[in-house]
């Protein structure tokens, strides 16, 4: 008995019939073996571990994991060794924290400068191409995330899209914590004294600045906590999608095999 290697570097047993060859060839007039795709598990993936270092990366493995078990093998959930789950938890959190950081950066500038003082009174259009600017690297990559849905397939793919989403979910919750907080406590301390004795520090423009802060200081919290929303959405988002879509495998497969049945 031998094994036969498939092209995601995984083997099953290749077996023959009675008086066959394992080779293939004629021996006794039997027919040679044949792949088994549910046969034991065998690693033949010599591969030295890459860490992956994008949500590219993430994807590209998961796609390999989930060919080997659409294949049929029975991949073991310890397949995906510690240092996998920490890699996919790695990328996971970085995404996050890459998109959170920028969306807590450049909002304030567009919302509070942009908008209100250099383009004064935008048309819709602009207004909502700049308003939204922020928020597409989130809403990018959460498409991006909700994609990977489809390889939520077998132990391996669930344990490597969990590691992964864990990761990016943990840092993106926090992220919209922080925000609420930081701006709770921004206008918690806007009060008209402080404010202008930090508009004095530019003496030349104190009044501007003052004038400006305070007449946007009602429009913060509501823009904040559209901001916290939309990053906690990003967050749920994937993982929601990736539990709609296997409740609604599941419920296919179901239909199918009672259809098959005849059984309710």
């Amino acid at each position: 008995m031998s094994n036969s290697i498939n092209s995601s570097g995984f083997s099953g047993y290749k077996g023959g019939s009675p008086g066959s060859s394992n080779s293939g060839g004629s021996g006794g007039g039997g027919r040679g073996g044949s792949y088994s795709p549910n046969a034991t598990f065998i690693n033949t993936d010599n591969r030295q571990y890459v860490k992956p270092r994008s949500i590219i990366n993430v994807i590209s493995d998961i796609q390999h994991y989930c060919m080997a078990e659409k294949l049929g093998n029975a991949l073991p959930a310890e397949y995906l060794t510690l240092e996998n789950s920490l890699g996919f938890f790695s990328v996971g959190a970085k995404s996050g924290l890459t998109e959170g950081l920028f969306l807590l950066l450049l909002l304030p500038a567009v919302e509070f400068y942009l908008l209100p003082f250099v383009l004064k009174s935008p048309s819709l259009l602009l207004k909502t191409m700049f308003g939204s600017f922020p928020f597409l690297p989130v809403i990018a990559n959460t498409f991006l995330c909700a994609y990977i849905s489809q390889y939520f397939v077998g132990v391996v793919t669930r344990k490597a899209i969990n590691a992964f989403f864990t990761g990016r979910m943990l840092v993106l919750v926090a992220k919209s914590f922080m925000i609420c907080v930081f701006y709770t406590l921004l206008i918690g301390l806007s009060t008209p004294e402080r404010v202008w004795q930090v508009a004095q520090y530019s003496s030349k423009n104190a009044e501007a600045i003052y004038y400006g802060y305070m007449t946007m200081l009602p429009n913060i919290m509501p823009i904040a906590t559209r901001c916290s929303l939309f990053v906690l959405i990003a967050a749920i988002l994937p993982y929601g999608t990736v539990f709609i879509m296997d409740m609604w495998r599941r419920s296919k497969i179901k239909r199918n095999h009672a259809k098959i049945t005849g059984k309710s």
